[in-house]
């Protein structure tokens, strides 16, 4: 029995439009994380949101760079 499996061709053509639709939604999600510290009044739950938020503004830096690559 044989396979005749291909992988897929590489094709990096929509990157940056990735890339760009990535940055859009890590910002919405910092934005609603934001908005989530107003209900609460855990200095733990603060101090996750704000290491996760820190978490995505790096990886927006990573995306940005990568877009330059891109391009």
């Amino acid at each position: 029995m044989t396979y005749n499996n291909k992988p897929k061709p590489d094709d990096r053509s929509d990157n940056a439009e990735k890339l760009q639709a990535m940055i859009h939604d890590t910002l919405e999600n910092i934005e609603a994380a934001e908005d989530s510290k107003a209900f609460t009044d855990s200095e733990t739950q603060l101090k996750q949101i704000d290491a996760k938020n820190e978490r995505r503004r790096e990886s927006i830096e990573s995306y940005r760079s990568e877009i330059k690559d891109e391009v």
